[in-house]
């Protein structure tokens, strides 16, 4: 199914993976940069994410009606985030116009004009972004949920705090690029039709003589879990629900996530089955299994009536619980069939699979083809996702809520 993965750590720490795949047309790069939400400074969360938008607003010879201009000359389809450990900047395009526009986004992340005359569009944007998350009433009580989990900074708002977005001032985006953007801990993926060795030389060039700089590791806050319920006029209650699980480098990850497959992934799975099909009590419903670097978790959500709240609540948590008695064969059967499905859809994207072999790089160290992937996922059995059940049973659920009226916490939600 895959292919082999090449990697090259250049002297400044920049790490390069490449997957070619020969039957694409197309060639797609994931730069992870280490400058994510964690390193801003506890009462200027935010800084992080407008950096980012500023970032995008010229860079090297081009102004910032060139930089955009030159990348849809390319074809190049783009994207850009702020996350947790890092900025994240990726892109797709044919095959031949992939070198050009990597040398594009070497200045991006090398020399950004950040450009003053810009700052209150760029504020404009970043506040935007924020008023979408208090529109979205959804999005909002998963924000919360995160912040209550995992506490500071790795519950952070990706946005930021609009106190943050409001003051910041030019000389302080450029004083958090030139602390962060650094190559020692950043990662370049590429995947589609490339030549390795041509890549290695053609990135060497254009990375090579960035230089390193020494950033301290993030501090965890000590925290104390609890749920929290705010209040917000609705006829609608927003729930979210979080316990701990192990992240994604943890010998028995596949177990733990074979659990969260029983729950949640499509019609015929527990939370769709028992809450929204066979009750009514809600009209949306999931849970998925969320990874940090070392520690991972599973989140939920519910979207019901208020005055279904309270009862959906209940049966949720009381799915979860249910969870530690075991999964059904049939469960694990038809997980592996839809997981399978995304290998085989993966491999034929080259955006998907530059951002997948970026992503378990930083998490994993290393990279596994979609062959040990997959063979990694026909060796679990229900024997040792119950096993793993048994042992670490959901518990200590912490509760998010978004609604008109607070909800009774059931035994178990901290």
């Amino acid at each position: 199914m895959s292919q082999q993965i090449y990697t090259h750590v250049f002297d400044n720490g920049l790490t390069l993976l490449a997957e070619p795949i020969a039957s694409l047309e197309s060639a797609a790069f994931t730069l992870l940069l280490p400058a994510g939400f964690v390193y801003d400074r506890p009462d200027r969360v935010g800084v992080a994410n407008f950096t980012c938008e500023m970032m995008l607003r010229g860079c090297g010879s081009r102004d910032s009606r060139a930089f955009v201009n030159d990348l849809d000359n390319l074809g190049v389809e783009r994207g850009e985030s702020c996350a947790a450990s890092h900025m994240s900047f990726s892109g797709a395009t044919r095959a031949a116009n992939l070198m050009p526009t990597l040398s594009i986004y070497a200045d991006l992340v090398r020399r950004p004009h950040l450009p003053g005359d810009q700052l209150e569009a760029g504020r404009a944007v970043v506040l935007q972004e924020l008023q979408a998350i208090e529109d979205d009433p959804a999005h909002k009580v998963m924000v919360d949920l995160r912040r209550r989990h995992y506490g500071d900074p790795w519950g952070r708002p990706s946005a930021g705090e609009e106190a943050t977005l409001e003051s910041a001032d030019i000389d302080e985006l450029k004083a958090y690029f030139a602390q962060h953007s650094r190559p020692n801990g950043a990662i370049l993926a590429v995947a589609g039709r490339v030549d390795w060795d041509a890549t290695v030389r053609e990135v060497g060039k254009l990375f090579g003589d960035w230089k390193p700089t020494d950033v301290p590791p993030p501090a965890d806050v000590v925290h104390k879990r609890a749920s929290h319920h705010e209040h917000h006029e609705s006829n609608q209650t927003q729930i979210g629900v979080a316990y701990r699980s192990v992240p994604y480098n943890h010998p028995q990850y596949f177990q733990a996530w074979g659990a969260v497959g029983a729950l949640s992934g499509g019609m015929s799975c527990r939370l769709f089955t028992e809450i929204r099909e066979r009750r009514g009590l809600c009209y949306s419903v999931y849970a998925s299994h969320h990874t940090l670097l070392d520690r991972g978790s599973v989140l939920c959500y519910a979207g019901t009536s208020a005055e279904r709240a309270q009862e959906t609540l209940d049966v949720l948590v009381a799915e979860l619980k249910r969870l530690s008695a075991g999964i059904e064969p049939a469960e694990l059967d038809r997980l592996k069939a839809r997981v399978k499905s995304g290998l085989i859809m993966q491999q034929e994207s080259s955006s998907a699979r530059s951002g997948s072999i970026a992503r378990e790089h930083y998490l994993l160290g290393r990279v596994r083809t979609l062959d040990e992937l997959s063979q990694l996922v026909d060796a679990v059995t229900c024997a040792s996702i119950n096993e793993y059940l048994a042992a670490n049973p959901p518990r200590d659920f912490v509760v998010a809520t978004l609604g008109g009226a607070p909800l009774e916490l059931p035994d178990g939600v901290s």
